[in-house]
């Protein structure tokens, strides 16, 4: 198996122990997990629904790359698209997704897929979308020409990648490379490393209009992160004393005035 097929199934293993996000699910039955999980995400990233558009997807075909714990694709069915449909690297996603819509009585074509290959004809979707999801793919380039492969001419693709000048990224950097004593470690190094998944990365708006150079037009919004925050359930990985009082005297407000170029999201909004 080479490098990329290991580095693969490492992130396939991560992401089916515990899909994102479900440390927020909370509550006595699945559909109180469901909506609590729903509703923290929609708080901590307000800016989620409005990037989404689901309205947009209304008598369009949809395609959602990582569906998670499936509060987006629920989102997507609200809107009565022509038809939507779902992929996850995880069995765990997909059987989450499931068992949201079939709570509302709606329904997708899922199935778990690997963004790289996606398992679609040329030019089947109006609208692809991926929140998170493609920074985690070990050939990231690849999975977005596949995203725009599938993509009609015309078509929309929604997709949030992260962003290598953030606040996460200096904080991560200060913790593993300063105060380990590795001063030259490069922030590369630092996200594959010790942010989320293994191998997971981080893109300058530069190297991303590099990445969607092959779209007719793309527009690149930065913004801030819960991360970038110390807000939620932040620091999973990295918990401690230093994180406890961080998060108590974190100045957010200074922070969202001041450095809103240094958040860890990348929202990209590009028509094929």
């Amino acid at each position: 198996m080479s490098d990329l097929a290991n580095l693969k199934e490492s992130v396939r293993e991560f992401w089916n122990a515990k899909s994102c996000g479900e440390v927020y699910a909370e509550g006595a039955d699945l559909r109180a997990r469901l909506e609590t999980q729903a509703e923290a995400r929609y708080q901590l990233e307000a800016y989620l629904k409005p990037f989404a558009n689901y309205p947009s997807g209304a008598g369009r075909d949809v395609l959602e790359i990582g569906v998670g714990m499936g509060a987006d694709h629920l989102e997507w069915a609200k809107s009565q698209p022509r038809t939507l449909t779902g992929v996850d690297l995880t069995e765990r996603a997909i059987e989450f997704t499931q068992a949201r819509l079939a709570l509302y009585g709606l329904n997708s074509e899922l199935r778990v897929a690997d963004a790289e290959n996606l398992p679609f004809a040329d030019n089947s979707f109006d609208i692809v979308y991926s929140y998170g999801v493609l920074h985690h793919s070990p050939d990231t380039a690849r999975a977005i020409r596949e995203a725009h492969r599938v993509l009609r001419p015309g078509g929309v693709a929604k997709i949030m990648i992260y962003h290598s000048r953030s606040i996460v990224g200096y904080m991560l950097w200060t913790r593993y490379a300063l105060l380990g004593l590795k001063p030259l470690t490069p922030l590369r190094d630092i996200y594959a490393n010790y942010l989320e998944s293994p191998g997971t990365k981080a893109f300058t708006v530069q190297q991303a209009r590099g990445l969607f150079a092959p779209f007719l037009s793309a527009k690149f919004e930065i913004c801030l992160e819960p991360g970038d925050l110390i807000e939620g359930a932040v620091g999973q990985r990295h918990g401690g004393l230093a994180l406890r009082a961080a998060k108590a005297v974190w100045p957010r407000g200074l922070i969202r005035k001041t450095m809103g170029n240094h958040g860890l999201g990348m929202l990209i909004t590009a028509v094929k």
